[in-house]
C-alpha cells in the first residue's frame, strides 16, 4: 500500500503540512511512522479522506512539460476492472473524474487506491455552461 508523508499529503489535499498533523493527530486520517521515524498517511486513508473532502490540489508542480493543458494531479478513489476495460476514479480537488482505459495500462502504471496520478484530457470539444442570473 502506497503511503505519502506529511508534506506530501498536505500538497495533495492543498492544505498546510500543519493542517495534515492535526487532522492525523485528531484521528481524522491513519498514519504510521517509518524506518526513519517520520510520520506517513496511508494511500487509502488519503484517498477516502480526499473523496469525503473534496477539496485539493490541481497541476503538480513536479509535473513534466506536455502540449496537453488541461492536467490535474489527483488521488485514485476507486478501480473497476472487467475483462480488458479498467474505469478508474479519481479525486482532484473538488472534482471526481472518471477515466475509462485499458486493463493493462492500468497493471502497466500500477495504478490502484490510493496512487497518485496525473489526469491528461485533450479534446476537440469542451463545453461550458454559465448560470443564466449571477449574483452582482
Amino acid at each position: 500500500m502506497p503511503t505519502f508523508t506529511i508534506g506530501r499529503a498536505a500538497r495533495l489535499l492543498g492544505v498546510s503540512p500543519e493542517t495534515v498533523r492535526r487532522w492525523a493527530d485528531g484521528g481524522r486520517l491513519r498514519w504510521e511512522r517509518d524506518g526513519f521515524g517520520n510520520r506517513c498517511v496511508d494511500g487509502v486513508s488519503l484517498a477516502a479522506f480526499a473523496k469525503e473532502r473534496a477539496q485539493g490540489p490541481h497541476p503538480a508542480p513536479d509535473e513534466p512539460l506536455t502540449s496537453v493543458r488541461n492536467s490535474f494531479a489527483g488521488i485514485v478513489t476507486a478501480v473497476r476492472t472487467d475483462g480488458v476495460i479498467a474505469q478508474v476514479e479519481i479525486q482532484s480537488g473538488p472534482h471526481r473524474v472518471v477515466s475509462v482505459v485499458s486493463r493493462e495500462a492500468v497493471e502497466e502504471l500500477g495504478i490502484e487506491v490510493g496512487v497518485t496520478v496525473t489526469g491528461r484530457v485533450k479534446a476537440t470539444e469542451v463545453h461550458v455552461d454559465r448560470p443564466h442570473h449571477q449574483g452582482t
